[in-house]
């Protein structure tokens, strides 16, 4: 998913839930580098996330940020303004109706902004919920919270080798994020879980269209399934069709980050634009570009899942010469000036291939000059 923005007049961004700042500091310090006019509004409950991130803003001489310590549902009442994008992850699933929030985001999102969010997902979360209901048992809210944690470790040590939660390798925030994660994972006293079709439900009752799933890769039927005629037709359904097939048929989707838009807005980039400036996201160009072999595939783990996929045959040229500035035009232009080109139909044909694969794995995008 690649939005194109004009950042010559003032843009300004929402970060819905912003805890301790990672993606308020993300944006507010692009949109000073772009030294674009604009502003990100920071809203949290906590004063003590809110706390983190004034310091790190801080830190960075960020002064384009303004905090506010308060609720998305008194969005719609407050003198906010509009925003071209808001950024909303990991809170919508903890709330007792998440669509009220959802709505509440859409009433400030600006007639061709975007919207971007994280929900947990149903059914990489198998097990966890089972869990959650014995914990209100055994670990009541009305228990001191060091016990209420000490009592998750120990049911999950000796849960039996039956367990769903224990036959569900992908489930360790509770390892990672320490008592948090676990906290979170477990304890939390509302959380719910989505599937691609309760999105796009959700969406529709907000009046709002999805556009895109991160990574694209993993809602493509045709990513898990090898019998053709399966996955031919299952890849000819609509978005949210298609989506939720993958979603059933691959099972370990633990969260969903989607983008939306209000219909009628609902365009995503494109590599057919000539004016498009590839930008590779997480990887080096030129050890990407060199560690290529002639006819080894692209592997990445899924989950769980090895999916591979073969890249076309100029893909080392056309990635050495990824820098982020360059325009697909001048890309093409660029090898020309090396020799032994094809014509432009037959350098866009492999580069659209190339582009789909990466994007797919959300390595390469898109941006335009504005």
């Amino acid at each position: 998913m690649t939005v194109s923005s004009n950042y010559a007049r003032p843009f300004r961004a929402l970060v819905a839930g912003g805890g301790t700042g990672d993606a308020c500091i993300m944006l507010a310090q692009q949109i000073v580098d772009r030294r674009c006019p604009g502003e990100v509004v920071y809203m949290d409950l906590s004063t003590a996330s809110r706390q983190v991130c004034e310091a790190r803003a801080k830190a960075r001489g960020l002064r384009n940020i303004r905090f506010i310590t308060g609720s998305i549902l008194d969005l719609p009442t407050m003198p906010i303004g509009q925003f071209d994008y808001i950024d909303c992850t990991g809170v919508l699933h903890h709330m007792p109706e998440p669509v009220v929030g959802m709505r509440a985001l859409a009433s400030v999102l600006q007639p061709e902004g975007g919207l971007g969010v994280m929900l947990y997902g149903e059914y990489g979360r198998s097990g966890v919920y089972p869990l959650q209901e014995m914990l209100r048992t055994l670990a009541p809210p009305s228990m001191a919270l060091e016990d209420r944690l000490a009592m998750a470790k120990r049911l999950i040590r000796f849960l039996p080798t039956t367990n769903l939660f224990r036959r569900n390798p992908y489930l360790n925030d509770h390892v990672t994020g320490g008592d948090a994660g676990l906290y979170d994972l477990l304890l939390h006293s509302c959380d719910r879980a989505f599937t691609v079709p309760d999105i796009g439900e959700m969406a529709s009752e907000s009046d709002l269209r999805v556009v895109a799933f991160l990574e694209p890769v993993r809602y493509e039927p045709a990513t898990y399934m090898s019998d053709p005629i399966i996955a031919r037709q299952a890849s000819s359904l609509p978005l949210i069709e298609r989506a939720a097939f993958a979603e059933r048929l691959a099972g370990n989707l633990r969260t969903h980050v989607f983008y939306a838009t209000r219909a009628g807005f609902d365009t995503v980039a494109r590599p057919e634009d000539t004016s498009a400036i590839p930008v590779l996201r997480e990887v080096d160009a030129q050890k990407l570009a060199a560690g290529m072999q002639p006819g080894a595939p692209l592997i990445a783990n899924l989950d769980g899942f090895p999916w591979r996929a073969q890249l076309p045959p100029l893909s080392p040229r056309i990635i050495g010469q990824i820098d982020g500035r360059k325009t697909m035009a001048e890309i093409y232009t660029s090898l020309g000036a090396q020799g032994g080109l094809p014509q432009w139909e037959d350098f866009y044909t492999q580069f659209e291939d190339l582009y789909l694969k990466l994007n797919g794995v959300n390595h390469l995008l898109l941006r335009f000059r504005t």
